[in-house]
């Protein structure tokens, strides 16, 4: 099982959705592959944001060997899940998408806890206090992951 996490930057939101996901493969001990990836090309080459580093690092969680890429067409051939999380990365990432089988791969990272709801992870960037709920957040959707694809 390969599976990509994409957010807008890949500095935030998709690196911390890694991190927690890749620390519950190794606990696990599945045969598994996580990656991130963002929509935007602003931080390719960069470390995930401090704030990201630190909430992960509360956790018992290093996301600092990470550094920030952008999505590319290749990734629907690469992986065969692709977890975005929010509406309007959904949107770029579809643009995207070579064939409708492609398009199946892609769901709001959300909707694996809450289904159907279509609930955006939000972005913290602007908000430091954000980074916790969104840890919490993507700990229960990556709970999730791990029960329905075990």
């Amino acid at each position: 099982m390969k599976i990509l996490m994409v957010c807008l930057g890949n500095i935030c939101r998709s690196p911390l959705a890694e991190g927690i996901l890749q620390h519950k493969i190794d606990k696990n001990n599945l045969d598994w592959e996580v990656d991130s990836a963002g929509t935007g090309s602003w931080h390719i080459g960069k470390l995930p944001d401090a704030r990201s580093i630190e909430v992960a690092q509360k956790h018992g969680i290093d996301i600092t060997k990470q550094r920030a890429r952008q999505f590319s067409v290749k990734d629907f051939e690469d992986f065969d899940l692709i977890f975005v999380m929010d509406s309007s990365n959904y949107q770029n990432v579809m643009r995207l998408a070579p064939n409708e089988r492609m398009k199946t791969k892609v769901a709001m990272i959300m909707n694996m806890s809450n289904p159907r709801m279509n609930e955006a992870v939000p972005d913290p960037y602007w908000d430091d206090d954000g980074f916790e709920r969104v840890f919490q957040m993507l700990d229960e959707a990556t709970d999730s992951i791990l029960k329905k694809y075990r």
